[in-house]
């Protein structure tokens, strides 16, 4: 009786076999470490999020509104606030330059855009690896199954012995490969999806910040929901003054 299994298969296995099963356990342990890492993230982002513009906007001053997002400059709401701020204490003290063809709306908004787009661009970090992963380790794996059964069709014509049961345990030993490889894709896929989608959430919680902030630089108050009651109206009102 044959010997089969994983053991078996990396005994056997030439140097492109091997390499090719260490390329798909390095692949997997990225997508790991980055699928936990960027949970951890979002884990902690969420967190920062919850609540976050109904603390700011009622707060006594703007002072101690940043202080009810943190003292964390990786709090993407603090760091979007004081942005905001000082981009506009920025523009009213400048003395005349370039950018003082733009007024303090456009400003403003490009000075909130760069923010939120730096903060994007941290959440995003590494998810290009999975999306790698997903897509490229189904290939490697079945390239491991090609090379295998390619090896073991010549190792069996060699012997000149090509019964069923000498075909069948080198080729099912080489299709493990294309198995490894799923196994290394789907949870890069599936991390990755979800991943993006709170990722997706905590944008929305930011971009709506950000609009918010616009409007009370801007105009000295939050900007109030149209469709809300008059009473709403008033308890929406930023009751900050910088």
């Amino acid at each position: 009786m044959q010997d089969l299994g994983l053991s078996h298969v990396w005994a056997q296995g030439d140097f492109v076999m091997r390499a090719t099963a260490i390329i798909l356990l390095v692949m997997s342990l990225l997508s790991w470490i980055v699928i936990l890492t960027k949970a951890w993230d979002l884990v902690r982002l969420k967190k920062m999020a919850h609540g976050a513009e109904k603390r700011f906007w009622h707060s006594d001053d703007f002072d101690h509104a940043l202080d009810t997002l943190g003292a964390s400059d990786a709090n993407p709401f603090r760091t979007l606030a004081v942005t905001g701020k000082e981009a506009a204490q920025h523009h009213r003290a400048s003395a005349p330059q370039l950018h003082d063809a733009l007024d303090m709306s456009d400003w403003l908004t490009r000075s909130l855009k760069s923010s939120i787009d730096e903060a994007v661009a941290r959440m995003q970090s590494g998810l290009a690896v999975l999306a790698s992963v997903g897509s490229t380790a189904p290939f490697v794996g079945l390239f491991g199954t090609v090379w295998g059964i390619y090896h073991a069709l010549i190792g069996i014509g060699a012997s000149g012995v090509p019964t069923i049961d000498k075909v069948a345990g080198p080729v099912g030993e080489a299709l493990i490969m294309t198995a490894f490889g799923l196994a290394v894709a789907i949870p890069a896929v599936l991390g990755y999806n979800a991943l993006s989608r709170g990722n997706k959430g905590v944008i929305s919680k930011l971009n709506r910040f950000a609009h918010d902030l616009h409007a009370y630089f801007v105009t000295g108050a939050r900007l109030r929901p149209t469709t809300s009651r008059a009473s709403d109206d008033a308890s929406m009102r930023l009751a900050v003054k910088n």
